[in-house]
Parts: C-alpha cells; sequence; structure tokens
C-alpha cells in the first residue's frame, strides 16, 4: 500500500462512518437473537455472539454490498448471520477439547460462564439460526438463496473452519510455510471470502468482481491470522495471552520483523484486488489499515493519517 494522497478522507472519519453499521449490527443481532430467556441456551448464545467485538466479517459484508448497490436491509441479515457462525465458530475453538481457553472478547468463555454441555450447545443453535436467518431473508431470489447457504456450508465444512480446526489440532508443530499459508486460509480466510461472495451475491456481482474478492479475503486472512499470532502474548487482546506456545506459527518459523514485513505484504496484495473492485480510496481499504495499524511497522502506519 503506497502512500495516501493529502485529500484522502481520515481513520476518524472513516470510524465515525462505521460507528452507525456498528450499532445496526449489535441491534439486530440483539433482535435476532431475541430476549433472554430463562433457558440457559438462549443465553449462552446471547453471551458469546454480543460480547464486545469488532464485527470485522459482518462490517466487511454490509461495506462491500453498499459499494456493490445490494439492498440494504438483507444485507443486514445476512451479516448478523455471518457474524453467528463466527460466534459460534470461537464457543467451539474455546472448548476444553479443543484450545482450551479461559477468556473471550474480555469475558469468560461460554463454557467457563455456562459449562461445556450448554456451550456446545449455544455454538449449534448459533449455526442453525444463521442458516435460517440467509434461508429465509426476504427480498433474495430462491437460487441465490440456495448458493450463499451453499457457500457459507462450504466455509463452515470439512474444508474450511472444521478442516483448519482440525490442522490446528493436529498439524500445529513442525510446519513450513505453505503448510501454514493453508492452515491460516482454512481457519480464517474461507469465512472472508464466504462473506464477502455473499454480499457479491445479493449484489448480483459479475464473475471477475467475485474472483477479485475471493482473493483479496485470502490476503486478508493471511494478514488477520499474522496479526493473531503477533499479539498472541498482547493481554490487549480480550482472550487468553501465549496460546501459540509450542505452535508453529509464521512468527516462530520468521521471528517478529519478518512476520510484520509479511503482514504488510499481504496488505499491500490485499489492496491491489480491493482497488481493482473499488477503485482507489475505498471504504474498506480505510477500515483495514486502521484495523491492523497497532501491529505495522512505522514505515507502513506513517502515512495513517491521511489514509
Amino acid at each position: 500500500m503506497g502512500p495516501m494522497p493529502a485529500q484522502s478522507v481520515s481513520q476518524e472519519d472513516t470510524t465515525c462512518t462505521l460507528a452507525p453499521l456498528r450499532d445496526d449490527i449489535e441491534r439486530h443481532l440483539a433482535t435476532l437473537l431475541g430476549e433472554a430467556e430463562q433457558d440457559q441456551v438462549s443465553q449462552a448464545m446471547r453471551h458469546s455472539t454480543l460480547a464486545p467485538g469488532k464485527r470485522v466479517r459482518p462490517l466487511l459484508l454490509l461495506m462491500a454490498a453498499r459499494e456493490l448497490g445490494a439492498p440494504t436491509q438483507p444485507a443486514l441479515d445476512l451479516a448478523c448471520a455471518v457474524e453467528m457462525v463466527h460466534s459460534a465458530s470461537l464457543v467451539f475453538d474455546d472448548l476444553p477439547c479443543m484450545d482450551d481457553a479461559e477468556l473471550r472478547r474480555g469475558r469468560p468463555t461460554t463454557h467457563r460462564r455456562y459449562g461445556e454441555d450448554i456451550a456446545t450447545l449455544a455454538a449449534i443453535a448459533l449455526l442453525t439460526r444463521a442458516f435460517s436467518i440467509v434461508a429465509s431473508t426476504p427480498g433474495i431470489d430462491g437460487d441465490v438463496k440456495s448458493r450463499m447457504v451453499a457457500r457459507l456450508a462450504d466455509a463452515v465444512g470439512t474444508q474450511g473452519l472444521v478442516k483448519g480446526q482440525y490442522k490446528d489440532l493436529r498439524d500445529s508443530t513442525a510446519r513450513s510455510a505453505g503448510d501454514i499459508h493453508t492452515s491460516n486460509r482454512l481457519k480464517t480466510g474461507v469465512l472472508f471470502e464466504a462473506t464477502l461472495d455473499i454480499a457479491a451475491l445479493l449484489a448480483g456481482a459479475k464473475p471477475s468482481t467475485r474472483k477479485q474478492l475471493a482473493s483479496f479475503a485470502d490476503e486478508l486472512g493471511q494478514a488477520f491470522q499474522l496479526c493473531d499470532d503477533l499479539l498472541d502474548d498482547s493481554p490487549c487482546q480480550g482472550k487468553d495471552v501465549g496460546k501459540d506456545q509450542g505452535k508453529t506459527t509464521l512468527v516462530a518459523l520468521l521471528g517478529k520483523d519478518a512476520a510484520r514485513r509479511q503482514l504488510v505484504a499481504h496488505l499491500d496484495q490485499a489492496d491491489v484486488h480491493l482497488t481493482a473492485v473499488f477503485g482507489e480510496q475505498g471504504e474498506i481499504s480505510r477500515f483495514m489499515r486502521k484495523l491492523f495499524e497497532p501491529v505495522c511497522t512505522s514505515s507502513w502506519t506513517s502515512h495513517i493519517s491521511s489514509a
């Protein structure tokens, strides 16, 4: 990502622009999940999903849909469905049989609060709720809905998040850089790809646009996982620290400085794909810069204030 022209929109302006979208997401998530009922499964669903988070995936879907000219209300439904899938994946990841985490988004993990049985049921319920929302969202052609459901199912299943988690559990040591790239794509990139493809399908985007967005999502997923690995020992992340100890990550393989350079390279390439779709200085590009600012080198962030 090269230097930005002085007349471009500031990061503060970007944050202000996104604040209403975040508010819409929070309100709609709460509405879709319903009032907290007496049963603990419903409470656990709300606990895991409504905990403070960056809402990166729903924001990306809403921004991409808006830029591509898709209708607003269906996009909001779909964005919340994707966030429920993401929240469910975190609940599963945190279980004692997986990562055995105690903290997530600044709160006790769902199984620590409600028990493993309730947490598992809540994660399953979140997945089914998400697919129900996609299948029943009004204003979308039936064939398009089917393609969206299939896209999301592929992202979750044995060639997506499930496979990524399996590789993380079973193949996390003595890995090559290529192995780590594949694992990172499955753990993170595939849901980004599905998120943006759902926005493109909603807008009726042409195949070339969908391809560019898929390439952007892959680069973003790699950068996102690198960022997570670089911050693994930071107590400011709202989750357990040091969880990557003993795992072969790119940070462990290359060192922090080289990993940061690799992160910047992924962001540079991601911006190329974004520019091909939305032109320069797009909203998603500015959001992406702000998102990764804490871990990028000073040489890359020196132009953040004018981005």
